[in-house]
């Protein structure tokens, strides 16, 4: 069976991320070109242009693209926590666990976050600013049903869900870093040492 233009484009719109993705390995987009990335997938120049504006327009995609992932981690995380309600220990292991799964499964939009976030052309480094800040907003409103947290204010609950999601992004770039599985298990035991430190001294918080 013959494929659809609209399949045509969709198959060739994924390649031009996907080449993105693996020509920005070890550098930032800013370092790329239209032409290199065409030259990727075989394509003209101008067939890139039916696809995306500009290299720019390109990276906002994949910040799209990758932050499925991050929510998607971010989700399992929030779900694990009823099942161990008051048992934060329990809590922190599972999360940093999910999180570790999560980096192995989907390692190259992690990756990309992690560069994109610090050395990315500006509006891919404001989008993925944009995209952290929601997940903090999405993480405030389930560390507001954490016992002991009635009284706090949307700041206390931000700075919280800030502190949090922050420790986890660190882990998952440390995790792409771990040359080896002992430098991971050290990564893991750091996380889970952090979180436990931001949960306890959180429980014992009291508003001014």
């Amino acid at each position: 069976m013959s494929e659809t233009r609209v399949e045509r484009k969709e198959r060739t719109r994924r390649a031009i991320l996907d080449a993105a993705l693996a020509l920005s390995e070890d550098s930032s987009l800013v370092a790329l070109s239209l032409r290199q990335v065409a030259r990727e997938v075989g394509v003209v120049p101008t067939a890139f242009y039916r696809h995306f504006d500009s290299l720019e327009t390109l990276g906002l995609a994949l910040v799209d693209e990758s932050f499925v992932s991050l929510r998607a981690m971010l989700r399992d995380v929030r779900h694990a926590e009823p099942a161990r309600a008051g048992d934060y220990v329990g809590v922190v292991d599972d999360s940093v666990r999910i999180l570790v799964d999560h980096v192995h499964q989907q390692r190259a939009h992690f990756r990309f976050i992690a560069r994109e976030r610090a050395a990315g052309p500006p509006a891919v480094r404001e989008a993925v600013r944009r995209e952290i800040a929601l997940c903090e907003q999405e993480l405030a409103a389930d560390v507001a049903r954490l016992p002991g947290t009635a009284g706090w204010s949307a700041e206390d609950l931000r700075i919280l869900s800030s502190l949090i999601v922050s420790a986890m992004v660190a882990t998952a770039e440390a995790v792409l870093l771990a040359a080896t599985p002992q430098d991971e298990r050290r990564v893991v035991e750091t996380a889970r040492a952090q979180l436990r430190m931001v949960l306890v001294g959180a429980l014992h918080w009291r508003p001014t």
